[in-house]
């Protein structure tokens, strides 16, 4: 597992946490040594890995281990994913336009006993 985990950029605990939660099997453990991850299991924390970084749960990952090559679910589920991934982008862009604006109130004040930003969030 070690060397898995080295090759792969992840650590020890994470495997084991995949393991855990059923993303991934655990191979059996032969009476006289160390468990065997073949590649089959490597592609699987490959496929992990990327999908996480896509901002995908570990819940929806899963959900897409099992989908397989069913392209119609991949989609509905790459599609739901979006429409979150883009009321996030709009929540942060209205979050950054309040940034701003609290900002600019800041660089306009006169006055060195209070500010703007710390006023408007009492």
């Amino acid at each position: 597992m070690g060397k898995l985990a080295q090759s792969l950029n992840l650590n020890v605990e994470t495997i084991r946490f995949y393991e855990r939660e059923g993303l991934i099997t655990q191979p059996e453990k032969p009476i006289s040594g160390y468990r065997q991850y073949d590649e089959t299991i490597a592609g699987q924390l490959r496929f992990i890995t990327k999908a996480k970084a896509l901002g995908f749960t570990l819940r929806e990952i899963k959900s897409l281990m099992s989908m397989d090559s069913n392209c119609t679910q991949v989609e509905l589920l790459s599609r739901q994913k979006l429409a979150i991934i883009r009321d996030k982008i709009n929540d942060l862009q209205r979050l950054e336009k309040v940034i701003v604006d609290m900002t600019n109130t800041c660089m306009q004040n006169e006055d060195p006993t209070h500010c703007p930003i710390i006023d408007s969030l009492k």
